[in-house]
């Protein structure tokens, strides 16, 4: 998808990009819960919270610091493992699979993108985004192909043999989403995506991430703090305590009216 997208014409203007996708949901969270334990307590970063997810949307998650927004971020991302309920994506309970089933389905399905980047210092911006593809069997001259179309879509591709230390925050992001949708991933999650860059950095990664799911049909789900960053989603949602908090109020609003004693 990748290659044959390469030269579409993107646009730059984000207020054009928010129609709901429509049709089944491509995630579906069924009461899905996360516990560990801290010595003698029982931490519950998530409770049993139920969320779909339609391919191509574009949501942000937002609320106060632990509320459940990464947890849940690493649950969709196969990074972390669900302690109750279902996580269903493409058809898939990710949450039934052995660790060995889902760090394969992870490197087929998911790119991720950080907020300080984890690019390899020693490695160049090339390097760092052929990674992902060394988990793959293919030819030098198929990751070779694949590496060039991802820069270039990022738009980074004249700085293919610059070092991460060469490169500016906006730059190094670039390298980041490029690692991130090199294996032409259904699913891009990003955590605080723009949580380290300037204004103006900041702005031109959320274009960047518009026009992945505009133009590419991904589906991308980001965590931020940022009500700027999150105006470019097709949607916000709010977590509290674990909790959706719209969901609750929704589902307080069309309670069943009690009829009360006289």
């Amino acid at each position: 998808m990748l290659a044959a997208r390469k030269n579409s014409t993107m646009t730059n203007n984000h207020t054009n990009h928010r129609t709901q996708p429509s049709g089944p949901p491509l995630i579906q969270c069924r009461r899905l819960t996360k516990t560990y334990k801290k010595g003698d307590n029982t931490i519950t970063p998530l409770q049993e919270l139920d969320l779909d997810v339609p391919a191509g949307d574009f949501l942000a998650l937002m609320g106060p610091s632990g509320s459940g927004k990464t947890t849940l971020l690493n649950l969709i991302a196969g990074i972390d493992r669900p302690s109750g309920g279902q996580l269903i994506i493409g058809g898939t309970d990710i949450s039934t699979l052995s660790r060995s089933k889902l760090a394969d389905w992870r490197s087929v399905n998911v790119g991720y993108v950080f907020q300080l980047y984890n690019l390899v210092p020693v490695l160049t911006a090339y390097e760092n985004v052929e990674l992902p593809l060394l988990l793959h069997s293919m030819s030098a001259k198929d990751r070779h192909e694949k590496v060039q179309t991802a820069m270039q879509l990022v738009g980074i591709a004249d700085r293919h043999d610059h070092y991460p230390r060469q490169l500016s925050g906006g730059q190094e992001q670039r390298v980041a989403i490029a690692r991130a949708i090199v294996t032409d991933p259904t699913i891009i999650v990003g955590d605080e995506p723009t949580g380290d860059l300037d204004q103006e950095s900041a702005q031109a990664i959320m274009d960047l991430m518009v026009r992945l799911c505009e133009d590419l049909g991904k589906t991308l789900i980001i965590v931020t703090h940022d009500a700027k960053s999150a105006a470019y989603a097709k949607r916000t949602l709010h977590l509290e305590k674990g909790r959706l908090v719209e969901a609750e109020l929704l589902a307080t609003r069309h309670a069943p009216l009690v009829p009360q004693e006289a």
